[in-house]
């Protein structure tokens, strides 16, 4: 997954902390953990990935979970939705014709709040297994606990000024700096003393003296890896370039610099133990499909 860069401060984090994309994780990291508890043969479970189908046609998967049991490999395609209403028909329908599409794969369709009558008529109908991971309500028991963990990355554009430029031109990048420390949660000097900073631009553009497009912040980034290696930082040197920034307009730029920081963060997660593994079995043993619930609370 390749993430997007936030073109306000040149920051890009590529992480599990989207609503959406930390659903996805958590549920794969949930049936990795339990898949790693029993005895099965597992081949792998993944995380937003893309099979491709007998059409040709390739398809966005959330978690996909392969397994071996009695010498039989088994593949499943895991969708999670995370709605904040019941999930309707239509989007089982989609997911049908998705499994219909690949070579022996089964589904199972995860959702914080639940499905609509039509879908779990339809979900049955077709063999696909829906789930609901939510917290626990009422007197719902907790009996479980689980530590997961996230691997954060951050990736910095960050931008040598012509300070003597700028201050010939009225602005003041040391003050710039000092605004920068003081909203920032980290170390007070980080911005004061460093020689490359964010930041705020109008357009992803480097333009010569005269306006003239030189290249490209996208340009630039495909000559970078999407994840840490011992290449960074990315330096690149400019004789006469310019961004546009969001306060200031144009502003004269020596070099432009990627950094990449990374932190592991771990969530710790209480569940219904009990339901959940049961729901997990009822499938892998070949139970009938229907509606398994599945509680969390963090």
């Amino acid at each position: 997954m390749r993430s997007r860069p936030n073109d306000r401060f040149g920051f890009m984090i590529t992480t599990a902390m989207n609503p959406n994309t930390e659903y996805e994780r958590f549920t794969q990291e949930i049936y990795q953990q339990l898949l790693n508890c029993r005895h099965l043969n597992i081949a792998n479970v993944q995380h937003n990935i893309k099979l491709e189908g007998r059409s040709g046609c390739k398809h966005q998967i959330d978690v996909y979970w392969e397994y071996e049991k009695n010498g039989v490999k088994h593949r499943v395609a895991i969708e999670c939705k995370n709605y904040s209403k019941h999930v309707p028909k239509e989007k089982v329908c989609a997911f049908q014709g998705v499994l219909a599409d690949l070579d022996g794969v089964e589904g199972i369709m995860v959702s914080k709040k639940g499905f609509q009558s039509g879908a779990i008529q339809y979900a049955k109908a077709y063999g696909i297994s829906l789930k609901e991971l939510r917290e626990p309500e009422g007197e719902e028991t907790i009996i479980g606990n689980m530590a997961l963990n996230f691997h954060v990355e951050k990736r910095s554009t960050l931008f040598a000024v012509d300070e003597q430029w700028a201050k010939e031109h009225n602005i003041d990048i040391p003050e710039y700096k000092h605004r920068m420390d003081m909203i920032s949660f980290t170390d007070e000097h980080k911005w004061s003393n460093a020689t490359h900073i964010p930041l705020e631009l109008a357009d992803r553009v480097i333009r010569d003296a005269e306006g003239k497009e030189i290249t490209t912040l996208d340009l630039l980034e495909q000559q970078i890896p999407d994840h840490p290696t011992d290449d960074f930082p990315y330096v690149f040197p400019f004789d006469d370039a310019y961004v546009k920034s969001a306060y200031w307009g144009l502003v004269k730029i020596l070099e432009i610099k990627y950094t990449y920081e990374t932190e592991d963060q771990q969530r710790k997660i209480t569940i219904d133990a009990e339901g959940f593994v049961k729901a997990i079995l009822e499938d892998t043993f070949g139970d009938n499909p229907g509606i398994r619930i599945m509680r969390l609370m963090p």
